[in-house]
């Protein structure tokens, strides 16, 4: 595994893990759409934590910065 995510990519999906986890905690967001966004939340956390999206694998997408021997 390769990693294909930057760091702004990173911040933006803890960010939203957070947020969705706090609208589950005060109870804004319930019942299945709750389980819901836990789920996304945490694979966001995920994925995140290990620099790597399967789904950008798949469309060809990476948001880290280019290094020198890369064109």
């Amino acid at each position: 595994m390769k990693a294909n995510m930057g760091n702004r990519d990173k911040f933006i999906r803890i960010g939203i893990s957070i947020i969705l986890a706090v609208l589950v905690a005060t109870e804004v967001i319930t019942g299945t759409l709750g389980f819901v966004a836990l789920g996304i939340g945490t694979v966001f956390l995920i994925t995140s934590a290990v620099s790597f999206c399967p789904l950008y694998s798949l469309l060809g997408i990476k948001t880290t910065p280019k290094t020198t021997d890369e064109k």
